[in-house]
Protein backbone atom coordinates (compact mmCIF):
# COMPACT_ATOMS: atom_id res chain seq x y z
CA UNK A 1 0.00 0.00 0.00
CA UNK A 2 1.13 3.32 -0.77
CA UNK A 3 2.63 5.57 1.87
CA UNK A 4 0.24 8.62 2.67
CA UNK A 5 1.62 11.98 1.43
CA UNK A 6 2.65 13.66 4.73
CA UNK A 7 0.77 16.86 5.39
CA UNK A 8 2.61 19.90 6.51
CA UNK A 9 1.34 23.69 8.06
CA UNK A 10 0.34 26.36 5.38
CA UNK A 11 3.34 28.87 4.78
CA UNK A 12 3.71 31.60 6.97
CA UNK A 13 2.36 29.66 10.25
CA UNK A 14 4.43 27.77 12.50
CA UNK A 15 4.09 25.00 15.48
CA UNK A 16 4.66 26.03 18.79
CA UNK A 17 6.72 23.19 20.08
CA UNK A 18 7.08 22.23 23.76
CA UNK A 19 10.15 23.36 24.07
CA UNK A 20 9.53 26.99 23.08
CA UNK A 21 5.80 27.13 24.89
CA UNK A 22 7.64 27.04 27.83
CA UNK A 23 9.18 30.21 26.93
CA UNK A 24 5.45 31.71 25.57
CA UNK A 25 3.86 30.64 28.85
CA UNK A 26 6.70 32.42 31.16
CA UNK A 27 6.27 35.55 28.69
CA UNK A 28 2.30 35.63 28.95
CA UNK A 29 2.61 35.06 33.12
CA UNK A 30 4.94 38.31 33.50
CA UNK A 31 2.68 40.06 31.59
CA UNK A 32 -0.09 38.86 33.77
CA UNK A 33 1.21 39.80 36.57
CA UNK A 34 2.08 43.07 35.89
CA UNK A 35 -0.60 44.45 34.19
CA UNK A 36 -2.36 42.96 37.05
CA UNK A 37 -0.53 45.34 39.22
CA UNK A 38 -1.61 48.32 37.13
CA UNK A 39 -4.99 46.86 37.95
CA UNK A 40 -5.81 45.67 34.13
CA UNK A 41 -8.60 42.84 33.94
CA UNK A 42 -8.07 40.31 31.07
CA UNK A 43 -10.48 39.98 27.95
CA UNK A 44 -10.93 37.57 25.55
CA UNK A 45 -12.35 38.65 22.06
CA UNK A 46 -13.21 35.83 19.35
CA UNK A 47 -10.96 34.91 16.53
CA UNK A 48 -13.16 36.63 13.91
CA UNK A 49 -15.57 39.41 13.76
CA UNK A 50 -17.83 40.92 11.65
CA UNK A 51 -15.89 42.34 8.64
CA UNK A 52 -17.41 45.73 9.77
CA UNK A 53 -15.49 45.86 12.80
CA UNK A 54 -12.08 46.36 10.93
CA UNK A 55 -12.85 47.98 7.83
CA UNK A 56 -14.69 50.78 9.84
CA UNK A 57 -11.70 50.76 12.46
CA UNK A 58 -8.14 50.21 10.59
CA UNK A 59 -9.50 52.06 7.91
CA UNK A 60 -10.07 50.88 4.32
CA UNK A 61 -7.05 52.81 2.25
CA UNK A 62 -4.50 50.71 4.68
CA UNK A 63 -3.03 47.63 3.22
CA UNK A 64 -4.71 45.28 5.91
CA UNK A 65 -8.32 46.01 5.08
CA UNK A 66 -7.62 45.80 1.22
CA UNK A 67 -4.67 43.44 0.83
CA UNK A 68 -3.94 41.72 4.09
CA UNK A 69 -7.24 40.27 5.65
CA UNK A 70 -8.47 36.79 6.02
CA UNK A 71 -12.29 37.53 5.08
CA UNK A 72 -15.20 35.05 3.70
CA UNK A 73 -18.36 34.44 3.44
CA UNK A 74 -20.44 32.43 5.71
CA UNK A 75 -23.26 30.13 5.17
CA UNK A 76 -25.39 32.63 6.00
CA UNK A 77 -23.92 35.23 3.75
CA UNK A 78 -22.37 37.37 6.53
CA UNK A 79 -19.16 38.79 5.87
CA UNK A 80 -16.52 37.71 8.53
CA UNK A 81 -12.87 38.27 9.17
CA UNK A 82 -10.05 36.72 10.98
CA UNK A 83 -8.89 39.69 13.41
CA UNK A 84 -5.72 40.91 12.09
CA UNK A 85 -5.46 42.94 15.28
CA UNK A 86 -6.58 43.23 18.60
CA UNK A 87 -7.80 46.82 19.45
CA UNK A 88 -10.98 46.95 16.80
CA UNK A 89 -11.95 43.63 18.56
CA UNK A 90 -11.61 44.92 21.88
CA UNK A 91 -13.68 48.15 21.39
CA UNK A 92 -16.41 46.09 19.78
CA UNK A 93 -16.62 44.30 23.47
CA UNK A 94 -16.37 47.37 24.91
CA UNK A 95 -19.14 48.82 23.41
CA UNK A 96 -21.25 45.79 22.96
CA UNK A 97 -20.88 45.17 26.77
CA UNK A 98 -21.52 48.72 28.04
CA UNK A 99 -18.31 48.57 29.73
CA UNK A 100 -18.51 52.45 29.88
CA UNK A 101 -21.47 52.03 32.79
CA UNK A 102 -20.29 53.24 35.42
CA UNK A 103 -18.44 55.94 33.97
CA UNK A 104 -15.10 55.46 34.49
CA UNK A 105 -11.36 54.28 33.64
CA UNK A 106 -11.51 50.87 32.31
CA UNK A 107 -8.49 48.91 32.12
CA UNK A 108 -8.06 45.44 29.87
CA UNK A 109 -5.74 43.42 28.75
CA UNK A 110 -5.34 40.47 26.40
CA UNK A 111 -3.46 37.61 24.39
CA UNK A 112 -3.95 36.12 21.55
CA UNK A 113 -3.32 34.89 17.42
CA UNK A 114 -4.01 37.64 14.62
CA UNK A 115 -4.14 36.86 10.64
CA UNK A 116 -3.06 38.54 7.88
CA UNK A 117 -1.95 37.73 4.27
CA UNK A 118 0.59 39.15 4.08
CA UNK A 119 3.79 37.89 2.08
CA UNK A 120 5.95 35.72 5.01
CA UNK A 121 9.50 37.15 5.92
CA UNK A 122 11.60 37.27 9.30
CA UNK A 123 9.48 38.95 11.77
CA UNK A 124 6.48 38.46 9.87
CA UNK A 125 4.00 35.58 10.09
CA UNK A 126 0.35 35.10 8.23
CA UNK A 127 -0.93 33.65 11.90
CA UNK A 128 1.02 35.91 14.46
CA UNK A 129 0.27 36.53 18.27
CA UNK A 130 0.36 39.89 20.39
CA UNK A 131 -0.43 40.69 24.04
CA UNK A 132 -2.21 44.11 24.21
CA UNK A 133 -3.78 46.14 25.95
CA UNK A 134 -5.98 49.12 26.18
CA UNK A 135 -7.22 51.60 28.58
CA UNK A 136 -10.87 53.44 28.19
CA UNK A 137 -12.26 56.72 29.77
CA UNK A 138 -9.66 59.37 30.03
CA UNK A 139 -7.68 61.84 27.46
CA UNK A 140 -4.93 62.84 30.68
CA UNK A 141 -1.32 62.56 29.05
CA UNK A 142 -0.65 60.75 32.44
CA UNK A 143 -2.71 57.64 31.65
CA UNK A 144 -0.68 57.60 27.83
CA UNK A 145 2.46 57.78 30.13
CA UNK A 146 1.46 55.15 32.91
CA UNK A 147 0.82 52.81 30.54
CA UNK A 148 4.25 53.04 28.19
CA UNK A 149 6.06 52.78 32.00
CA UNK A 150 4.26 49.43 32.34
CA UNK A 151 4.90 48.31 28.75
CA UNK A 152 8.78 48.95 30.03
CA UNK A 153 8.26 47.71 33.20
CA UNK A 154 7.41 44.68 31.58
CA UNK A 155 9.99 44.41 29.31
CA UNK A 156 12.01 44.63 32.57
CA UNK A 157 11.16 41.83 33.87
CA UNK A 158 11.68 39.49 31.32
CA UNK A 159 15.49 41.27 31.11
CA UNK A 160 15.08 42.33 27.61
CA UNK A 161 17.56 45.16 27.10
CA UNK A 162 18.69 47.09 23.99
CA UNK A 163 15.44 48.99 24.16
CA UNK A 164 14.36 52.66 22.62
CA UNK A 165 11.40 54.29 23.45
CA UNK A 166 10.06 56.08 19.68
CA UNK A 167 7.16 58.96 20.25
CA UNK A 168 5.29 61.06 18.28
CA UNK A 169 2.06 63.16 18.32
CA UNK A 170 -0.35 62.75 15.47
CA UNK A 171 -2.19 65.95 16.04
CA UNK A 172 -6.23 65.92 16.46
CA UNK A 173 -8.84 66.87 13.87
CA UNK A 174 -8.07 70.54 14.43
CA UNK A 175 -4.22 70.10 13.42
CA UNK A 176 -3.92 67.97 11.65
CA UNK A 177 -5.81 68.72 8.39
CA UNK A 178 -3.16 71.51 8.05
CA UNK A 179 -0.13 69.03 7.69
CA UNK A 180 -2.15 66.73 6.00
CA UNK A 181 -2.79 69.64 3.65
CA UNK A 182 1.15 70.24 3.61
CA UNK A 183 2.30 66.99 3.24
CA UNK A 184 -0.32 65.65 0.24
CA UNK A 185 1.55 68.98 -1.57
CA UNK A 186 4.90 67.60 -0.89
CA UNK A 187 4.09 64.54 -1.96
CA UNK A 188 1.95 65.50 -4.96
CA UNK A 189 4.84 67.57 -6.10
CA UNK A 190 7.28 63.79 -6.29
CA UNK A 191 4.31 61.69 -7.24
CA UNK A 192 6.49 59.52 -9.57
CA UNK A 193 9.21 58.32 -7.19
CA UNK A 194 6.41 56.92 -4.80
CA UNK A 195 5.63 53.30 -4.97
CA UNK A 196 2.47 51.92 -6.75
CA UNK A 197 0.74 51.89 -3.35
CA UNK A 198 1.34 55.31 -2.12
CA UNK A 199 0.46 56.65 -5.53
CA UNK A 200 -3.01 55.07 -5.56
CA UNK A 201 -3.35 56.15 -1.99
CA UNK A 202 -2.07 59.82 -1.11
CA UNK A 203 -5.31 61.60 -1.80
CA UNK A 204 -7.07 59.59 0.62
CA UNK A 205 -4.21 59.32 3.40
CA UNK A 206 -1.24 61.13 2.60
CA UNK A 207 0.43 60.05 6.02
CA UNK A 208 0.39 56.76 4.67
CA UNK A 209 3.65 57.74 2.18
CA UNK A 210 5.33 57.72 6.05
CA UNK A 211 4.70 54.74 7.25
CA UNK A 212 5.17 52.88 3.53
CA UNK A 213 7.86 50.18 3.83
CA UNK A 214 9.31 50.54 0.01
CA UNK A 215 12.70 51.77 -0.06
CA UNK A 216 11.47 54.15 -2.79
CA UNK A 217 8.98 56.24 -0.53
CA UNK A 218 11.55 55.86 2.31
CA UNK A 219 13.99 58.24 0.44
CA UNK A 220 10.89 60.11 -1.75
CA UNK A 221 9.60 61.23 2.05
CA UNK A 222 13.08 62.24 3.90
CA UNK A 223 12.65 65.61 3.69
CA UNK A 224 8.80 65.65 4.35
CA UNK A 225 7.65 68.45 6.39
CA UNK A 226 6.86 67.13 10.15
CA UNK A 227 4.13 67.04 12.40
CA UNK A 228 5.53 68.74 14.92
CA UNK A 229 5.71 72.05 13.42
CA UNK A 230 1.56 71.76 12.99
CA UNK A 231 0.83 70.49 15.85
CA UNK A 232 -1.60 72.73 18.07
CA UNK A 233 -1.04 74.74 21.10
CA UNK A 234 -3.25 71.48 23.11
CA UNK A 235 -1.30 68.84 21.28
CA UNK A 236 1.84 70.14 22.18
CA UNK A 237 0.57 70.41 25.55
CA UNK A 238 -0.77 66.67 25.77
CA UNK A 239 2.81 65.44 23.95
CA UNK A 240 5.12 67.15 26.99
CA UNK A 241 2.94 66.08 29.78
CA UNK A 242 2.84 62.16 28.30
CA UNK A 243 7.16 62.15 27.89
CA UNK A 244 7.74 64.27 31.20
CA UNK A 245 7.18 61.16 33.07
CA UNK A 246 8.98 58.92 30.69
CA UNK A 247 11.72 61.59 30.85
CA UNK A 248 12.12 61.91 34.78
CA UNK A 249 11.85 58.01 35.25
CA UNK A 250 15.10 58.70 33.14
CA UNK A 251 13.88 55.91 30.28
CA UNK A 252 15.26 55.73 26.75
CA UNK A 253 12.98 58.05 24.96
CA UNK A 254 13.55 59.40 21.21
CA UNK A 255 10.93 61.80 19.35
CA UNK A 256 10.49 61.03 16.04
CA UNK A 257 8.27 63.80 14.42
CA UNK A 258 8.22 61.25 11.06
CA UNK A 259 6.50 58.42 12.94
CA UNK A 260 3.01 57.29 12.18
CA UNK A 261 1.20 53.77 13.61
CA UNK A 262 0.22 51.97 10.45
CA UNK A 263 -3.78 52.57 11.25
CA UNK A 264 -6.39 55.19 11.05
CA UNK A 265 -7.82 55.17 13.82
CA UNK A 266 -4.60 56.66 16.06
CA UNK A 267 -4.35 60.43 17.08
CA UNK A 268 -2.02 62.49 19.33
CA UNK A 269 0.02 60.24 20.86
CA UNK A 270 1.95 57.69 19.18
CA UNK A 271 4.71 55.31 20.14
CA UNK A 272 6.46 51.90 19.19
CA UNK A 273 9.64 50.18 21.18
CA UNK A 274 12.05 49.37 19.02
CA UNK A 275 14.92 46.64 19.49
CA UNK A 276 19.04 47.42 18.42
CA UNK A 277 18.76 43.46 18.71
CA UNK A 278 16.27 42.53 15.58
CA UNK A 279 16.99 43.07 12.05
CA UNK A 280 14.86 46.01 9.79
CA UNK A 281 11.93 44.89 11.51
CA UNK A 282 12.90 46.19 14.77
CA UNK A 283 9.68 47.42 16.31
CA UNK A 284 8.45 44.91 19.39
CA UNK A 285 5.51 46.75 20.26
CA UNK A 286 3.72 49.93 19.17
CA UNK A 287 0.85 51.43 20.36
CA UNK A 288 -0.80 55.28 20.91
CA UNK A 289 -4.10 57.03 21.10
CA UNK A 290 -7.24 56.17 19.64
CA UNK A 291 -10.00 59.14 21.31
CA UNK A 292 -12.60 58.81 18.18
CA UNK A 293 -12.52 55.15 17.59
CA UNK A 294 -15.48 54.32 20.34
CA UNK A 295 -17.75 56.82 19.07
CA UNK A 296 -16.84 55.30 14.93
CA UNK A 297 -17.60 52.07 16.06
CA UNK A 298 -21.39 53.33 17.72
CA UNK A 299 -20.51 53.90 20.99
CA UNK A 300 -20.61 57.19 23.13
CA UNK A 301 -17.56 59.27 22.49
CA UNK A 302 -14.21 57.79 24.54
CA UNK A 303 -11.14 59.08 24.99
CA UNK A 304 -8.79 55.86 25.07
CA UNK A 305 -5.01 54.40 24.12
CA UNK A 306 -3.76 51.30 23.54
CA UNK A 307 -0.51 49.19 22.72
CA UNK A 308 0.37 45.50 20.96
CA UNK A 309 3.42 43.44 21.42
CA UNK A 310 4.64 41.25 18.80
CA UNK A 311 4.96 37.84 20.34
CA UNK A 312 7.21 36.17 18.36
CA UNK A 313 9.65 39.07 17.76
CA UNK A 314 9.86 39.30 21.58
CA UNK A 315 10.25 35.73 22.74
CA UNK A 316 13.70 36.04 20.36
CA UNK A 317 14.54 38.78 22.46
CA UNK A 318 13.84 37.02 25.81
CA UNK A 319 17.13 35.44 27.41
CA UNK A 320 15.20 32.40 28.63
CA UNK A 321 17.80 30.79 30.79
CA UNK A 322 18.28 26.80 29.20
CA UNK A 323 16.79 24.66 32.23
CA UNK A 324 13.91 26.82 31.29
CA UNK A 325 13.63 24.52 28.06
CA UNK A 326 15.14 21.44 29.06
CA UNK A 327 14.20 21.15 32.62
CA UNK A 328 11.03 23.11 33.81
CA UNK A 329 8.78 20.22 32.88
CA UNK A 330 10.60 17.29 33.47
CA UNK A 331 9.35 15.10 36.39
CA UNK A 332 10.35 14.64 39.87
CA UNK A 333 9.65 11.24 40.10
CA UNK A 334 9.80 8.40 37.59
CA UNK A 335 8.33 5.04 39.04
CA UNK A 336 9.61 1.97 38.33
CA UNK A 337 6.79 -0.75 38.27
CA UNK A 338 8.06 -4.55 38.80
CA UNK A 339 5.26 -6.52 38.82
CA UNK A 340 1.39 -6.57 38.27
CA UNK A 341 -0.01 -5.61 41.61
CA UNK A 342 2.73 -2.27 41.55
CA UNK A 343 1.12 -1.49 38.46
CA UNK A 344 -2.34 -1.83 40.37
CA UNK A 345 -1.16 0.16 43.44
CA UNK A 346 1.25 3.03 40.86
CA UNK A 347 -2.57 5.10 40.41
CA UNK A 348 -3.11 5.82 43.79
CA UNK A 349 0.83 6.34 44.73
CA UNK A 350 0.83 9.00 41.80
CA UNK A 351 -1.88 10.54 42.16
CA UNK A 352 -1.32 11.73 45.91
CA UNK A 353 2.07 12.91 45.14
CA UNK A 354 0.13 15.17 42.22
CA UNK A 355 -2.09 16.38 45.04
CA UNK A 356 0.86 18.04 46.99
CA UNK A 357 2.47 19.18 43.40
CA UNK A 358 4.77 16.48 42.58
CA UNK A 359 5.40 15.75 38.80
CA UNK A 360 5.26 12.30 38.28
CA UNK A 361 5.69 10.54 35.26
CA UNK A 362 6.26 5.64 35.10
CA UNK A 363 6.48 3.51 32.24
CA UNK A 364 3.88 2.27 30.75
CA UNK A 365 5.45 -0.71 29.15
CA UNK A 366 7.33 -2.07 32.07
CA UNK A 367 10.75 -4.14 31.61
CA UNK A 368 13.26 -5.32 33.63
CA UNK A 369 14.89 -2.66 36.03
CA UNK A 370 17.61 -1.67 33.94
CA UNK A 371 15.47 -0.96 31.00
CA UNK A 372 13.15 0.95 33.23
CA UNK A 373 15.83 2.89 34.97
CA UNK A 374 17.53 3.91 31.76
CA UNK A 375 13.53 5.55 31.06
CA UNK A 376 13.89 6.77 34.54
CA UNK A 377 17.24 8.59 33.34
CA UNK A 378 16.42 9.93 29.84
CA UNK A 379 13.25 11.58 31.78
CA UNK A 380 15.38 13.78 33.32
CA UNK A 381 13.38 13.14 37.03
CA UNK A 382 15.70 13.80 40.03
CA UNK A 383 14.04 10.73 41.91
CA UNK A 384 13.28 6.99 40.40
CA UNK A 385 10.49 5.57 42.68
CA UNK A 386 10.98 1.26 42.89
CA UNK A 387 8.48 -0.25 43.54
CA UNK A 388 8.80 -4.32 43.35
CA UNK A 389 8.09 -7.31 45.48
CA UNK A 390 9.80 -6.05 48.81
CA UNK A 391 8.45 -2.51 48.96
CA UNK A 392 4.67 -3.94 48.28
CA UNK A 393 4.99 -6.67 51.05
CA UNK A 394 6.29 -3.54 53.58
CA UNK A 395 4.28 -0.96 52.12
CA UNK A 396 6.94 1.19 51.33
CA UNK A 397 9.00 2.35 47.97
CA UNK A 398 12.67 2.40 47.14
CA UNK A 399 13.32 6.48 46.40
CA UNK A 400 16.33 6.65 44.14
CA UNK A 401 18.35 10.28 43.52
CA UNK A 402 19.09 10.22 40.24
CA UNK A 403 22.00 12.43 40.41
CA UNK A 404 24.08 11.07 43.12
CA UNK A 405 22.82 7.13 43.28
CA UNK A 406 22.07 7.44 46.83
CA UNK A 407 18.85 5.84 48.10
CA UNK A 408 16.32 5.85 50.44
CA UNK A 409 13.20 3.85 51.34
CA UNK A 410 10.43 5.37 52.54
CA UNK A 411 6.84 4.28 53.91
CA UNK A 412 4.01 5.00 51.13
CA UNK A 413 1.70 7.19 53.15
CA UNK A 414 5.09 9.29 54.23
CA UNK A 415 5.95 9.79 50.54
CA UNK A 416 5.28 13.24 50.48
CA UNK A 417 6.78 14.84 53.39
CA UNK A 418 10.29 12.67 52.52
CA UNK A 419 10.24 13.81 49.08
CA UNK A 420 10.07 17.53 50.35
CA UNK A 421 12.75 16.68 53.26
CA UNK A 422 15.22 15.04 50.62
CA UNK A 423 14.46 18.40 48.34
CA UNK A 424 14.90 20.80 51.25
CA UNK A 425 18.50 19.17 51.84
CA UNK A 426 19.36 19.57 48.45
CA UNK A 427 18.78 23.39 47.99
CA UNK A 428 20.57 23.42 51.22
CA UNK A 429 23.45 22.05 50.24
CA UNK A 430 26.70 24.57 49.90
CA UNK A 431 27.91 24.44 45.96
CA UNK A 432 31.55 25.83 47.97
Amino acid sequence: MAREEILTNVKGVKDILPAKAMAWRLVEAVAQDIFELYNFREVRTPIFERTEVFSRSIGETTDIVSKEMYTFTDRGGESLTLRPEGTASVVRSYIEHKMYNPPGITKLFYFGPMFRAERPQAGRFRQFHQIGAEIFGSSDPAVDAELVIMLMDFFSELKVTGLKIVLNSLGCPECRPSYKEALLKFLKERETELCDNCRTRIDMNPLRALDCKSTLCKKTTEDAPTLDNYLCGECKDHFNGMRRPLLDLELPVIVDPKLVRGLDYYSRTAFEITSENLGAQNAVAGGGRYDKLVERLGGPPTPAIGFAIGMERLIDLVDIDSTMHTTANVPDVFMLLMNDEANEQAFEIAHRLRSFGYKVDRSFDGGNMKRQMKKADRSGARFALILGDEEILSQTATLRDMVTGVQKKAALNDLPEVLDDLLGEQENVDPN
